[in-house]
């Protein structure tokens, strides 16, 4: 979970900044420089916000001794400093100051936590403003006053939000997947969002670890599950929108796709809000949010530098990009065919020069349906399906709704539903949808949860429901019938020409609380539905949702769904093959094509084969299919042609011999409040299989987590979550395991140690396949290589193999070698020729020959020898193969 908040009053902090001193070594800094240049210089302390609240910051500086603008980047919820220190180094070097801290009640830092309360955490941003004004380092607009922005995601952009409201010093800010109304978010339509709001209160480690009114608040909602509007005034006090009318500065808002807990919507309000105060506000959908998906980081950062460039450096040369721009994800193929099938997903920006809102170019979409009868019951149990809020980023339910797999559960009886017939054309939805219903019941009060689904030729069967968002609404006074007008969640999809749009109105969703009473809900169509349609364009390929697929909680919410719903039926699988029983994986004459050019291939006749023991590297640049293969091998997409066998039996979706395959793809996301230990535990329960065949401690042993398994995964570094996240793919100790991108954002002692899991699992006789770019570590972790391009298999074999150096080493000397040496090398033993090359000599030894032996009658020849080692590198041989 990545929420962030931080809050406090300015009339608090004048009299108060005085009380801002340096508790750690009675003033003194520690300063820590970087290895790479420019080098970053990091100074920490203590400091004292009153009260018994002692914060612990962390200050970065690089480059000359000028004055330079400053930046404020606060953490997520149940994180700390540490989170953000990398984006911290690098706008450092990009010559700002930049300043870190750990809001109350995390990390070192004291204090209860108020979720950004403007008389406390608020209040600790405008004394950290008044410390930056010290410093030498930080230019100033005028004494007391820095030149300073602020940035963060969901609680630490809800934070400077508020800070930009609260303290007029702060000139530019830039929030991403956070919240305007905290009521809006927690309470949608006086509909209590128990399970998100249930897992904000754990992260937080607990509610005696909140001020005693959010804690009396949470557990006085929880037990009844009707937000009241004390509760309310509470979280609306300590909301951006509370100060709207106050936030006059460039705004940058960044808003996830994939977010169930703060939706589109919220950053829409924030949009409209600040721009009537005359600020300049830009807006950015990304594919990412608090459900999983691609948080594009990198894009997000460099769009953040060049928005404080603009407006913080005043260099008017700066690209601050769109005003409005939204992320699509599409396949690797050009042209215009629909959902391109390739497991290689790009992203493209589609923008507009102006913010469109949730409901521009209005389509009405006719839909038909009679009236019906809908269950509340008792208990409101058992809810229906949509997300899964807080089993971490890339693990929700939304992954798999983007992957075309329909997971959402409705039950019979419990819900109404009404269709559109079949579209005739591609429509782009980029907004909120709306309808209006009638609506009567049996009880004074109705809860509905409003959802869209994309309904294929194939019917429910190919429903899905994008970013597996809904809409819950409270009918009061609905005995005597009301008519309901229905915003429902904003989203940008692509319905495809043949689909239908399906209106569900269901009693009852997992992630909210219901009336616990029994009720019969009559519900009727009183409009069309009226979709959005600003930003379709007809030069834009369609494109898939946002996914990033993290395999070991997807598969099991695909096998749960599959169980429930019956959704899936699979054709009789082959029959095994026994000469191939104790073969891990072949594949043979794998074919792929693009979901609309029948003669465009994402995978094309591919074929290979790993046995026992190989670590296999699965190589290949972007749009070479190497993710549709693994999508196939896991069984979630269905070949064209060919045959996939794991352990000589086929594969197709939800084949048994699955169960002998774990898999981890980047994006892993755990319970922060929990250890590492029982996030583990948490998932195996999950997958409904024995306790004991889970085989922890072998998994944890070769994961080498030691006493961390003790610990909050939030204390946890990137490389630790990575491990974990290895260890849980190795549960029940699968004999294939699939990595993908295993080492991405881990420094280069993390790699090593990652390096050696995968060699350590391979020793034991199983067998690991893993993808990824970093060149290098293949080379050194892999035994074998398969090297793909354009879908098609360009180069199979051993690592020695395909990069030569089994055979050829590259001498390097100090000089050149003249002629009659290089003979007397060619007819040294064991070497089978040698030819000068610029650096030195190129050798290629026989069998009997060894780098050793030659090293030393070089050196009885007296070549000037610098340099012993392959004739090229695995990066060389690469671009060779790919012809790039």
């Amino acid at each position: 979970m990545d929420l962030r908040l931080l809050g406090r009053s300015r009339r608090a902090l004048v009299g108060a900044a005085a009380a801002v001193v340096v508790l750690v070594g009675a003033g003194t800094w520690t300063a820590v420089a970087d290895d790479d240049p420019p080098k970053v210089r990091r100074a920490e302390q203590v400091m004292d916000m009153g009260g018994g609240v002692r914060l612990d910051t962390s200050y970065f500086t690089a480059g000359g001794d000028g004055r330079r603008p400053a930046v404020l980047l606060a953490h997520g919820f149940g994180g700390s400093k540490d989170d953000v220190r990398r984006q911290a180094e690098d706008l450092a070097r990009d010559g700002y100051a930049v300043l870190t801290w750990s809001a109350r009640g995390f990390g070192r830092s004291t204090g209860r936590i108020g979720i950004n309360d403007p008389k406390a955490e608020v209040a600790d941003v405008s004394k950290l403003i008044d410390w930056l004004a010290k410093q030498p380092q930080v230019r100033l607009d005028k004494a007391g006053d820095p030149r300073v922005g602020m940035a963060g995601g969901s609680y630490g952009g809800a934070v400077s939000l508020l800070a930009a409201g609260h303290d007029s010093r702060v000139d530019a800010i830039a929030p991403s997947i956070t919240y305007w109304n905290l009521a809006d978010a927690l309470f949608p339509d006086g509909v209590f969002k128990k399970l998100w709001a249930g897992v904000f209160f754990n992260s937080g480690g607990g509610c005696d670890r909140f001020e005693p009114a959010l804690c009396a608040m949470y557990q006085r909602v929880a037990e009844s599950g009707v937000p009241d509007e004390a509760a309310r005034r509470l979280l609306e006090e300590r909301s951006p929108s509370a100060v709207g009318d106050r936030i006059k500065v460039p705004t940058l808002l960044f808003q996830g796709q994939t977010d169930s807990l703060f939706t589109l919507a919220q950053s829409d309000a924030a949009a409209k809000a600040i721009k009537a105060n005359g600020a300049p506000v830009d807006v950015d959908w990304i594919a990412g949010g608090h459900d999983g998906g691609d948080m594009e980081s990198g894009r997000v950062q460099a769009r953040v530098t060049d928005w404080f460039d603009r407006y913080l450096k005043d260099d008017r040369s700066a690209d601050t990009g769109p005003a409005f721009r939204v992320t699509r994800t599409l396949g690797t193929g050009t042209g215009t065919g629909t959902g391109t099938g390739d497991g290689e997903p790009r992203l493209r920006g589609v923008s507009a020069d102006s913010y469109p809102g949730l409901d521009g170019k209005p389509r009405q979409v006719p839909l038909s349906g009679r009236e019906q009868r809908v269950d509340n019951p008792a208990g409101a149990s058992p809810p229906a399906v949509s997300a899964l809020p807080g089993l971490g980023a890339g693990s929700g339910l939304s992954q798999l709704s983007s992957l075309g797999v329909g997971v959402s559960l409705d039950f019979p009886g419990q819900f109404a539903a009404f269709e559109s017939a079949p579209f005739r054309d591609d429509v782009r939805i980029t907004g909120s949808p709306e309808v209006t219903v009638h609506v009567k019941s049996t009880a004074d009060d109705a809860v509905l949860f409003a959802k869209v689904y994309d309904v294929g030729p194939g019917g429910q069967r190919q429903q899905v429901l994008p970013s597996q968002l809904v809409q819950p609404v409270r009918v009061t006074g609905a005995k005597a019938g009301k008519d309901v007008t229905l915003t429902l969640p904003a989203i940008d999809h692509e319905v495809d020409d043949a689909h239908r749009l399906r209106l569900v109105l269901a009693s009852t969703d997992l992630g909210y609380a219901s009336p616990a009473a029994p009720a019969t809900y009559t519900v009727s169509l009183k409009s069309d539905l009226t979709v959005p349609t600003a930003l379709s364009r007809s030069d834009v390929p369609p494109a898939l949702p946002a996914w990033v697929w993290w395999l070991p909680l997807a598969g099991a919410g695909v096998a749960l769904a599959l169980l429930l719903t019956a959704r899936r039926r699979t054709a009789a699988p082959a029959p095994a093959d026994p000469a191939l029983a104790d073969v891990p994986l072949q594949i043979t004459g794998l074919s792929k094509r693009y979901a609309k050019a029948a003669d465009r291939y994402a995978v094309k006749d591919l074929s290979f084969r790993v046995e026992k023991g190989q670590v296999l590297g699965l190589l290949g640049p972007n749009g070479a299919g190497k993710t549709t293969t693994l999508r196939m091998l896991m069984g979630l997409i269905r070949p064209d042609g060919g045959e996939i066998r794991v352990f000589g039996h086929a594969i197709a979706p939800g084949a048994p011999v699955l169960s002998r395959v774990g898999a981890f793809v980047e994006g892993a996301g755990f319970l922060p409040h929990l250890t590492g230990r029982e996030n583990l535990d948490l998932y195996w329960r999950a997958t409904g299989r024995p306790p004991q065949d889970a085989h922890l401690e072998e998994a944890l042993e070769i994961a080498g987590l030691g006493d961390a398994l003790a610990r909050a995964v939030r204390t946890y570094s990137q490389g630790m979550r990575q491990r974990l996240a290895i260890a849980q793919a190795m549960l029940g100790l699968p004999d294939l395991l699939i990595l993908d991108e295993p080492t991405n954002g881990l420094d280069p002692p993390q790699i090593r140690e990652m390096r050696e899991v995968m060699i350590r699992y391979a020793a034991a006789g199983r067998t690991v396949i893993v993808s990824s770019h970093l060149l290098s570590e293949v080379e050194q972790s892999c035994t074998h290589l398969v090297v793909m391009d354009h879908g098609q298999l360009v180069q199979a074999g051993p690592v020695a193999e395909i990069v030569g150096s089994g055979d050829t080493l590259l001498v390097g000397t100090a000089t050149p070698v003249d002629d009659p040496v290089v003979d007397k090398v060619a007819a040294l033993p064991g070497v089978a020729s040698a030819v000068r090359a610029d650096a030195g000599l190129l050798v290629r030894l026989d069998a009997g020959g060894s780098a050793s032996g030659l090293v030393a009658e070089l050196v009885r020849l007296e070549v000037p020898v610098e340099s012993v080692g392959p004739h090229r590198r695995l990066e060389d041989a690469f671009l060779t193969l790919i012809g790039d």
